[in-house]
């Protein structure tokens, strides 16, 4: 059976929420968790064999400027959840992000006759799947 396009999922629907609140300014968000891996050279064996190691969460947030929310929160960490809900899938994602703490503070970053862009770079500290997509 070959893939029905409908159901691809657009970024169009995604959205973003801190402390319960939508954050309409935000157009992409990309969060991405990275496992260190510890090699093992076993005697008598040719292959390098892996052990799970430690897993760190980095991501991105970014839009438009419209609040100094961002700097209002300063260092202190808190929870982001995002959500995918495009109404032609076959249902909707939310994952929540743990513990985010912003890895830089953007104080100022504009230039006349633009719009104000906001981008902000993160660590998390676990994430919890509450919505799967599964397919029908």
């Amino acid at each position: 059976m070959s893939l029905d396009a409908s159901r691809v999922i657009l970024g169009t629907y995604g959205s973003v929420y801190i402390g319960g609140k939508w954050q309409t300014n935000f157009n992409h968000l990309e969060a991405h968790v990275e496992i260190q891996k510890k090699e093992l050279n076993l005697a008598g064996d040719l292959w390098v064999r892996h052990k799970k190691g430690a897993m760190k969460g980095t991501g991105t947030l970014s839009g438009f400027k419209v609040t100094s929310d961002m700097i209002a929160r300063g260092f202190d960490k808190f929870s982001l959840v995002s959500r995918l809900d495009d109404p032609d899938a076959y249902g909707f994602e939310r994952i929540t992000l743990n513990n985010v703490m912003l890895d830089k503070l953007q104080l100022a970053n504009w230039t006349a006759g633009e719009e104000v862009k906001e981008e902000v770079t993160f660590t998390f500290e676990g994430y919890t799947l509450n919505d799967p997509i599964e397919a029908i």
